[in-house]
């Protein structure tokens, strides 16, 4: 011990930078929101944005679901302003006992954690529970206006970055008028420049809050200069008194249905303040979907009332199938039940809890009881009172997991794994050919582009995997964490092939794996962290020809009667180009992903053989270790070095990884 002490000859010299209570920074007000907004909303990006419009717009529904408002009014003007309506009861205005030097609207709207939605006082259910939403958009806006009637009086006051601007004034008396309008501009210091709100993505957001309660009317309206789609009006009037059976309805027209009728209900949860609806078909072709909600709020990741929904149908229909004596009932999983099953589930409760601020997923452990319970009631009767339609999606069931079974049997000689018996992931939509040769896997960019592509693919030799956001860094990562990374196992466990050293050629289940991702800088970057994948972990799959990059494209041109696709800016200018020396009218949109692209449209660019146009990704076998290199440089731990030349890359399409086939 005392030579640890002594030998400060060969010890290095110990930093000695002042370390004081000047250093410690306390972010006070909005002042953290502006500092760290990906904290709230989960980013900066277009995406981000749209969700300031959530925020407002669930403040609006909370009124309509507390039976307060039966209107709501959403509006997006030139220059990326938002105006948000209601005929609510109005935010109070009256000094805050708390702050009495401040009314109760300048508390909710500049500082965090405030509202009237934590006691349940004043709300019953509501979507806004962490008391930021409101605070967050005045944060992240350089403009908000918000004018309140009350008592027949008219209240304005304005913000700027999370600062008031005026004083509340009282603008003068109206009739027969009440409410809040929130008017907002998103800060240009956050999004940028050339951030805009989607029309599309708007009005979208409107239909659905509008089948979530058939109590309110929505009214729609954008300024026509803004609009890129014909599909999408300047005007609309949005009110679905059918609620989510009207949304279901939509889903599955013009396709073929399993049950005569569709499973849809509504009932309240007994003593818990709360409600629940449902509508369910079973299609058949087996491409389902589920869209659930709680308190208005779209939770994409899920949750327990998911769970709940899912284990009571399950558990109904199995009991129903054994009170009939059919034995095969007892091979039934969930999973067997929900192939093809179009789902929209709404729920209203106290309290949720969610997983995050941006409420992705629904983690109240009570609510998959309350909704197992009361939903497999009602499923009970409605296989009671329907014997055609539970007959039919019984014998439907049983046949899936029949040919479940039946596929684990099977040993063919070209596809099955080491151990002799396939295993596949869950989420993997097979094709249907028993031989590889010929066949692709389309490995695919979110569950909403993975919905469209098993829509679009050719079910005898392309198969779909849908990969949930950016997959692990494998270049940085440890064996250990890769090993751990669902998405990753799922890959491996699809191509059948092995990793490093067990990699087979013999075994690996398709002739082509294909990347396809978003036509933009994220979606190149996350073609970039699966083609290090494959270049770590398995490169005798690149050398042997087999992976490629699918080409969607980022532009619709419409020309009278006439579409046309764009890959990038320069293939867009120049058909515009062309395209105006041409009499007819000329409407450009721009895809924001693969999701928003419907299935006949990402087959006809990006999936249908002959059509489209892949990517070849090749390894320079002359320049191996420059490769090797260069590989380390852009996926180590400096991301800004992969940042900048995927920006600077992405326009190019034809580097010297790749060479360009027609296929």
């Amino acid at each position: 011990m005392n030579d640890l002490f002594n030998n400060s000859a060969k010890a290095k010299p110990i930093k000695t930078e002042s370390y004081t209570a000047q250093d410690i920074e306390v972010l006070e007000g909005l002042e953290p929101v502006r500092r760290r907004p990906g904290m709230y909303i989960g980013g900066t990006d277009e995406n981000a944005m749209h969700h300031l419009v959530s925020e407002v717009f669930d403040n609006a529904m909370d009124e309509a679901v507390a039976g307060y408002a039966n209107r709501i009014e959403l509006e997006l003007q030139e220059g990326n302003v938002i105006i948000i309506r209601d005929n609510g009861r109005g935010i109070p205005i009256d000094p805050h006992p708390k702050y009495p030097k401040k009314s109760a609207l300048e508390v909710i709207f500049t500082m965090l954690h405030s509202g009237g939605k934590f006691s349940g006082k004043v709300y019953e259910t509501s979507g806004g529970l962490h008391g930021v939403g409101i605070s967050v958009v005045n944060a992240l806006s350089d403009n908000l206006e918000v004018e309140v009637i009350r008592d027949r009086k008219i209240y304005k006051q304005i913000y700027s970055r999370g600062e008031a601007q005026t004083k509340l004034t009282k603008e003068g008396a109206i009739q027969n008028r009440k409410g809040t309008s929130v008017l907002f501009h998103p800060d240009a210091q956050i999004f940028g420049d050339k951030a805009r709100f989607r029309p599309e993505k708007l009005y979208k957001l409107a239909r659905s809050k509008a089948y979530l309660f058939r109590g309110v009317e929505i009214r729609w309206k954008c300024d026509p200069a803004l609009l890129t789609s014909s599909e999408i009006p300047a005007e609309d009037t949005i009110h679905f008194p059918g609620g989510l059976k009207d949304f279901l309805e939509v889903n599955i027209a013009g396709r073929e249905t399993i049950t005569p009728n569709s499973f849809a209900g509504l009932a309240e949860f007994s003593d818990k303040n709360g409600r629940i609806e449902w509508a369910t078909a079973w299609v058949s072709d087996e491409e389902g979907s589920t869209r659930s909600y709680c308190n208005t709020i779209h939770t994409p990741e899920g949750g327990t009332h998911e769970a709940g929904f899912k284990s009571a149908i399950s558990k109904s229909l199995k009991a129903y199938g054994e009170r009939l004596g059919n034995k095969r009932a007892n091979l039934v999983t969930t999973d067997d039940v929900f192939v093809g099953a179009v789902i929209v589930l709404s729920i209203f409760i106290r309290d949720p809890q969610f997983q995050g601020q941006t409420k992705e997923k629904l983690v109240s452990n009570e609510v998959s009881r309350w909704v197992e319970n009361i939903v497999k009631d009602h499923f009970d009767h409605w296989l009671a009172g329907d014997n055609e339609s539970a007959n039919a999606l019984l014998n439907s069931v049983i046949g899936k997991a029949e040919e479940r079974l039946k596929r684990k049997q099977e040993k063919d000689v070209n596809r099955k794994s080491a151990t002799g018996r396939l295993r596949l992931p869950g989420k993997l939509t097979d094709c249907t050919r028993s031989s590889g040769l010929g066949t692709e896997i389309f490995l695919v960019e979110g569950d909403s582009a993975g919905g469209s592509a098993k829509q679009a693919r050719s079910r005898e030799t392309q198969a779909v995997l849908p990969l949930r956001g950016k997959i692990l860094n494998v270049a940085s990562a440890t064996s250990e964490k890769i090993r751990g990374n669902q998405e990753i196992a799922d890959m491996i466990l699809a191509l059948g092939c092995g990793t490093g050293k067990n990699y087979r050629e013999d075994a690996l289940r398709y002739d082509r794996v294909v990347i396809m991702t978003d036509a933009d800088v994220d979606g190149a970057h996350i073609a970039s962290l699966l083609m290090t994948f494959f270049y770590q972990e398995m490169p005798d799959l690149i050398r042997n020809g087999h992976l490629f990059l699918a080409l969607p494209p980022l532009y619709r041109i419409t020309h009278g009667t006439v579409t046309h696709y764009a890959r990038d800016d320069k293939e867009k200018d120049a058909l515009v180009a062309t395209l105006s020396k041409k009499a007819g009218k000329l409407e450009i949109g721009r895809f924001k992903g693969l999701g928003e692209m419907t299935a006949a449209q990402l087959k006809e660019t990006t999936m249908q053989s002959g059509k489209r146009v892949l990517l070849k990704v090749n390894i320079a076998e002359d320049e191996i270790e420059a490769t090797k290199t260069r590989v380390d440089q852009l996926m180590g731990k400096k991301p800004e070095l992969r940042f900048q030349f995927i920006q600077e890359e992405t326009a190019k399409r034809g580097d010297a990884i790749a060479e360009q086939l027609d296929v």
